[in-house]
């Protein structure tokens, strides 16, 4: 747990935060200096043009202890990492110059290393047991580590579903009894690894287990910045009450990056990690979770390419990821039957959600994501702001910068580095923060059309949805690729016969999309939308030096749903895209369709050095081949990639010629190039954008980087700032504590927000589950609306005399229309034989001595 500093140390650590205020410009001086902005006007306002601010100056700060401190002073406006412990969440909310945000989107994990049972250096890996893997679910006591640990800022999870979305309030009443199943039980987890263990030859002396004489070593790598530090050593700890010599390998987000997910899990470097993952917006479809953290096809790093999942396992996961299925019902049937087998597998253990408290100056503002918070939070470039201020400087930390390397193909999937190259690009459609629906960013409109009977709902009006008896696929749409020719290949081409799709998107882009121009002042063209298509082909031919076998799985199961795409018209920009994949919201439908675009100059770049084998786009792909992984904003790879920029200047470089020859105009490589180069001379990186802010300097040593405000951005300043605060329903379940058997019972529901009753019309589902004293459900149903903010739970007698006699509990979930988090509450009740009720009523009454 966290601990007081001591006065010296203290004196230190103003120290330190002093020379960190220094370089930032002087911390609450920076702000008075007018590093804030100058007043906001509506003239003003009306006649700015993209962010709100003119600079962000992004700077590592690793120690959660100063962070209340920093913004009180002005050292830092705003940080990225949410807060879970309870004594600096204390500290934060009696701030007088902080506030927060709450985000419910992180969890935390215990990932396991499956590969095995010897390691390359020879060493047992008891892990890559499954068995052993799904003991530690019994062994690991979630409530302990959500109420002591994490000082009840958590709530234990089991599943590979967050309990803070829908999917899981949709499945809870059967959820639970699968988490039931797996409720803490040391017994039944000691028994399984001593079984396992025995059968692996070990055997167990003084209590420590031995292999061929020598202990059986478990090397558990733990995060050190937050409460998975606390998280590791108790899981440590219960390794050494089971028999295993515990190695603790405390490190950073760096360094352990370079250990669990950048290197091959088989060298043995760990056996457990303490996982964190944040969901960077609400995902209102987690059954590709299944696919994500089990199968190969989630990551292309060598930790996922190393799992083996059962077959059925496998084939539910890629089933879900298609959206292969006919209906809402078997949707639900594949995701429960993937979850049991998910916790069979257990190369993740599930340990808890977290409510995550992300710290911000007063003063400034910025729409955060319900599910990720701030490091989540798509709409931080277009709506962080100094409160009735226009412009100023905001100094942003966060725990880790360029943990890994940035590239657009398969660059860094760090929270902290996504967190930033999301103010550099500008998405066609943007996640609505508090409901996960997508909204147009740079679209004019779509329209989704479904075979009819598939389970798929439009909730927004700038779509529309039909459905048809069949969708027939045009014959020039491409569907393939032809590597030799460099072209793409129509369906009449491969299919002769016809071709129907499950689903056709048409996307209609708003008018001037394409005349707007990157970062490096290029003016855009088609394409910038063709060559990353055709790096999806090229990157799975085997005949290819592109080839990345991490990156063949998931390709795979893109080629089973994908139907074909073309281009229907250029002015304006239109799309169409055919595919049998499915997903329950339309609007997510258009989002996983519509092309986006990434600077082709850029990009051909990265081919060359890959095609020569100086770099790797993959992490994966670097490690077979011995060479870095790309980054197009650090390290040795700048050289590389300026090498290859002088060569292309002098070609005139066009990867894929036959294909993005047409539609580039006489001069627009050589004008590229100078642009690039230019770019690059001034800001010494290779990232390009076309976002409200570009990337300005890099500094890795320093561990700080600035973005700076694009002046010319399309967009009015105010275009996003209608998302304030979420509207989360407020639950008040009332009833009796104590009912008899045979009597029915009635609880009242109240759903507030803001102490004001929550609309009816807003509330999607009102759900209720009954648990006897064993944790077995008794009876479910719909709680019944008798009020404004008021509803109604009944029970009859039936109902309560099946209970028995004892403890129960009534939990009720809430979904609302406004917002995608569900609410929960709960409310505990003894049924007693109606005789002993009527007894101690009795007692009562004689005690109290009549009325006064």
């Amino acid at each position: 747990m966290w601990k007081k500093v001591a006065r010296p140390l203290l004196a230190l650590a103003l120290l330190a935060a002093l020379m960190l205020l220094l370089l930032q410009g002087g911390g609450a001086d920076r702000r008075a200096a007018g590093a804030q902005g100058v007043p906001l006007s509506d003239a003003a306002l009306a006649e700015r043009r993209g962010a709100l601010v003119d600079e962000v100056v992004f700077t590592q700060e690793g120690d959660l202890g100063k962070i209340s401190g920093l913004i009180g002073n002005g050292g830092l406006d705003v940080y990225g990492q949410g807060i879970t412990n309870t004594t600096l969440f204390r500290r934060l909310r009696d701030s007088q110059s902080a506030a927060y945000d709450l985000a419910y989107g992180s969890s935390m994990e215990v990932t396991v290393n499956p590969v095995g049972p010897r390691f390359a250096n020879g060493d047992l890996n008891p892990f890559q047991v499954p068995a052993i893997r799904e003991a530690l679910n019994w062994l690991i006591d979630r409530r302990h580590v959500a109420d002591e640990l994490y000082g009840g800022l958590a709530v234990p999870r089991f599943l590979p579903l967050s309990t803070a979305f829908v999917d899981y309030a949709r499945l809870a009443d059967r959820a639970r009894a699968l988490e039931l199943r797996y409720r803490h039980d040391p017994e039944r987890a000691g028994a399984v690894i001593g079984r396992e263990m025995t059968d692996l030859g070990a055997r167990r002396e003084d209590g420590r287990w031995l292999v061929d004489g020598e202990p059986v070593r478990i090397r558990v790598l733990i995060r050190t910045e937050d409460t998975r530090q606390q998280v590791g050593d108790y899981l440590a700890n219960l390794l050494e009450d089971q028999g295993f010599t515990v190695e603790r390998l405390y490190r950073t987000a760096e360094e352990a990056s370079r250990i669990w997910i950048a290197t091959d899990p088989a060298a043995g470097g760990w056996h457990l990690y303490t996982g964190g993952w944040v969901a960077t917006a609400i995902n209102r479809d987690e059954s590709d979770n299944l696919t994500y953290y089990y199968t190969p096809r989630g990551r292309p790093e060598p930790l996922w390419q190393a799992y083996s999942p059962d077959p059925e396992l496998d084939r539910i996961a890629e089933r879900l990821e298609r959206g292969d299925y006919a209906s809402t019902a078997e949707r639900e049937s594949l995701l429960l039957r993937g979850l049991e087998l998910a916790m069979r597998d257990s190369v993740r253990v599930w340990v808890v959600d977290q409510l995550n408290v992300a710290p911000r100056a007063r003063e400034l503002a910025l729409a955060t994501d319900l599910a990720g918070g701030v490091a989540g939070s798509s709409l931080w470039p277009y709506t962080l702001r100094f409160q009735g201020r226009l412009g100023g400087q905001v100094v942003f930390g966060v725990p880790n910068l360029l943990t890994e390397p940035w590239n657009p193909v398969a660059g860094s999937n760090w929270l902290y580095d996504r967190l930033i190259t999301r103010g550099l690009d500008d998405p066609v459609l943007l996640p609505d923060p508090y409901t996960g629906l997508f909204w147009p960013q740079r679209i004019a409109g779509a329209e989704v059309t479904v075979k009819e009977g598939l389970p798929v709902a439009r909730t927004l009006d700038w779509l529309t949805l039909e459905t048809a008896p069949e969708i027939r696929v045009p014959a020039d749409t491409w569907i393939d690729w032809d590597p030799a020719a460099g072209r793409f290949l129509t369906v009449g081409e491969r299919h002769p016969e016809g071709l129907t799709a499950r689903t056709r998107t048409r996307v209609q882009y708003e008018p001037g999309f394409l005349d707007r121009h990157w970062h490096d002042g290029s003016p855009m063209s088609l394409a910038d939308i063709l060559l990353p298509w055709a790096l999806t082909f090229e990157r799975a031919d085997t005949d290819s030096p592109l080839f990345d076998a991490s990156y063949a799985p998931t390709f795979e199961v893109f080629q089973r749903h994908f139907r074909g795409w073309r281009i229907v018209s250029r002015a304006p920009l239109v799309i169409e895209i055919y595919s049998d994949q499915i997903y329950p919201d339309a609007e997510t439908i258009v989002a996983a369709r519509a092309p986006s675009v990434s600077p082709w100059h850029v990009l051909a770049l990265g081919i060359a050095a890959e095609r020569r084998g100086e770099l790797a786009f993959s992490s994966d792909k670097a490690d077979r081949q011995q060479v870095d992984w790309m980054s197009l904003v650090a390290g040795p790879s700048l050289a590389i990639l300026e090498r290859h920029l002088g060569a292309a200047r002098e070609q005139g470089l066009v990867p894929y010629p036959e294909l993005l020859g047409p539609y580039l105009a006489n001069d627009e490589p050589a004008a590229r190039y100078r642009a690039l180069a230019d770019w690059y001379a001034a800001r010494r990186h290779f990232w390009v954008g076309d976002g409200p802010f570009y990337l300005d300097s890099v500094r890795p040593v320093e561990r700080n980087l600035v973005l700076r405000r694009v002046a010319d951005f399309p967009d009015p300043a105010d275009k996003w700032l209608r998302f304030t605060r979420p509207q989360i329903p407020e639950l008040a379940l009332d009833g009796p504590l104590v009912v008899a058997a045979g009597d029915g019972a009635a609880f009242t529901l109240g759903i507030t927000y803001a102490d004001q009753p929550y609309p009816g019309e807003a509330i999607e589902a009102a759900r209720f589950l009954l648990f006897d004293g064993t944790g077995g459900l008794a009876a479910k149903g719909e709680a019944e609306p008798v009020a404004p903010g008021r509803w109604r739970i009944g029970l009859d007698p039936e109902q309560v005399a099946a209970l028995g006699v004892g403890a129960n509990r009534l939990e009720v979930a809430v979904t609302s229309r406004r917002v995608a988090l569900p609410a929960f509450g709960s409310h505990v009740f003894a049924t007693v034989p109606a005789a002993a009720l009527a007894t101690r009523t009795d007692a009562i009454r004689a005690g109290n001595g009549g009325a006064r």
